[in-house]
């Protein structure tokens, strides 16, 4: 594989692409692929702006991941101790 092609299912693996939208998912890769194997620079640039909005769509449909500080876990601890007792 290429790096972009590498690069790309990395970050697809990230997103969970492959519950939220596995058809884009795939056109994601067989995009990057073409980039790594493309010899011409026009043509490089010509799928690379359509892999980047391929991948802007995945990123849209891509489920929110809830990221937590510790005022969140504070609160959850809080909330949990108020349930049970």
């Amino acid at each position: 594989m290429g790096t972009v092609t590498d690069a790309t299912r990395e970050e697809l693996i990230k997103l969970r692409s492959d519950e939220t939208a596995p058809g884009l998912a795939q056109l994601a890769i067989s995009l990057a692929r073409a980039i790594d194997e493309a010899e011409a620079p026009t043509a490089k640039a010509a799928v690379a702006r359509e892999l980047r909005g391929v991948m802007a769509d995945v990123r849209k449909l891509a489920p929110v991941e809830e990221e937590g500080d510790a005022l969140d876990d504070l609160a959850r601890r809080r909330e949990a101790r108020r349930r049970t007792g």
